[in-house]
């Protein structure tokens, strides 16, 4: 399998081609530092992304609290955890950082909120 990656770690945006299985990487070429060399390498083998959106606030029909997640999730698991997170809904007050959904899809990772509600 190959795959050509665009590096997002630096403002560069090093072309990284990476060849491999789904296991392993036999080939990588086109990166310019050690950090984008295990940029692609991550992303060929388990691509992981910050989770960011809002959640409805419990009566108030013109507010939403922003919520990310603390860690990356794996991004097979993306549209799952958004299933999970629209159902919700939280109750002011809400502080920055509090946990809004803990361990989502069971991947270990907590959903928190980005936002103050008084």
């Amino acid at each position: 399998m190959k795959k050509e990656i665009i590096c997002t770690v630096c403002p560069m945006g090093c072309r990284i081609h990476v060849e491999g299985t789904e296991d392993s990487v036999t080939s990588i070429e086109g990166y310019t530092c050690k950090r984008g060399e295990e940029y692609g390498r991550q992303e060929f083998l388990h691509p992981v992304r910050i989770l960011t959106t809002t959640v409805k606030v419990e009566g108030r029909e013109d507010h939403l609290l922003p919520v990310r997640s603390e860690q990356p999730v794996p991004k097979e698991l993306l549209m799952d955890c958004m299933e999970v997170i629209r159902k919700q809904t939280v109750k002011a007050p809400v502080a920055r950082y509090d946990v809004i959904v803990p361990d989502i899809c069971g991947c270990g990772v907590n959903i928190v909120a980005t936002g103050n509600i008084g």
